[in-house]
Order: structure tokens, then C-alpha cells, then sequence
């Protein structure tokens, strides 16, 4: 008995783990994927931008830099206004390779596809492998580091 009594508590305790991890994953997907996805398809760059912390750095590995907020802030504004203005639409999809978490951090990495459409209608797309750490601040999660590179779709 001492043993099948062992077995339960095993089991109890990685389902817990589990829901609790599961807990933890949709919190993130509603205070920063949700948000991030929906800002970034309509070009609102200030709420895309209240996603990441002040403290964000991001890297483009492609180009080789390290942008602050306020300058990853005027080249996501710059490049929102040029499509908008162009007519264009896009869509970001994220696929999650790996997803690590506890309640106060989350390493999210995988690939994302942005389509855009120019207004006659033609369609391209890229793909870019994507690395995300976030941490839980006084606003709920926020994104602090971003590194990406481009894939050969």
C-alpha cells in the first residue's frame, strides 16, 4: 500500500505542476502575446510598444545592433506609418519551439511568419526565429529581451 500511495502523490504532484505551468503559460499569452499580436497586426505602435518593458533590448542579429526601447520605439513607429500610408496589411503567427516559465519570468523561443499584403493585393512573407525573455513587473509581464534572426523560408 505504502507504495501505490507513493505513485498517487508522484502523480498529484506533476498534474499540479502541469496546471500550474499551464496557469502561468496563459497569463503570459493574455498580458503580452495577446496584446503583442494584435498591436503589431493594426500598427498601433504605443500599444505594441507597452508590451515591452523600458528596459527592453532588442537585436535584430541580421543587422548586428542593440536597440533601446525608445529606438526599437521609432523604428517600429517609423515602419508602422509607412505601411498604413502604403495601404498595406499584415499578420504576425507566432509557433512556440520551447516555452520555460515560472510566476515571475518566461523564455519564450520559435519561429513567427509576418505576411503583408500592399494594397493590390500582392502578398509576401517572411520568417524569423525569435528568442523572448520576459519578466512579471509592476504592470503584469512585460517583454525585456528580444533577439532575432531571419530564416530562409
Amino acid at each position: 500500500m505504502l507504495l501505490m500511495e507513493r505513485v498517487a502523490l508522484m502523480v498529484m504532484t506533476l498534474l499540479s505542476a502541469s496546471v500550474c505551468a499551464q496557469d502561468v503559460q496563459k497569463e503570459i499569452n493574455d498580458q503580452v502575446w495577446k496584446p503583442f499580436i494584435e498591436s503589431f497586426n493594426s500598427f498601433d505602435t504605443n500599444r505594441f510598444m507597452a508590451v515591452h518593458s523600458r528596459d527592453v533590448v532588442r537585436s535584430p542579429r541580421d543587422a548586428k545592433v542593440l536597440l533601446s526601447w525608445d529606438e526599437y520605439f521609432k523604428q517600429q513607429q517609423a515602419g508602422d506609418k509607412k505601411q498604413k500610408e502604403n495601404g498595406s496589411t499584415r499578420l504576425i503567427e507566432l509557433r512556440f519551439t520551447e516555452r520555460i516559465a515560472n510566476p515571475k519570468q518566461a523564455i519564450d523561443v520559435g519561429i513567427y511568419k509576418t505576411t503583408v499584403k500592399n494594397k493590390e493585393g500582392k502578398t509576401s512573407s517572411f520568417y524569423v526565429s525569435m528568442w523572448y525573455y520576459a519578466k512579471k513587473d509592476q504592470r503584469g509581464k512585460s517583454l525585456l529581451t528580444q533577439i532575432h534572426q531571419k530564416e530562409i523560408p
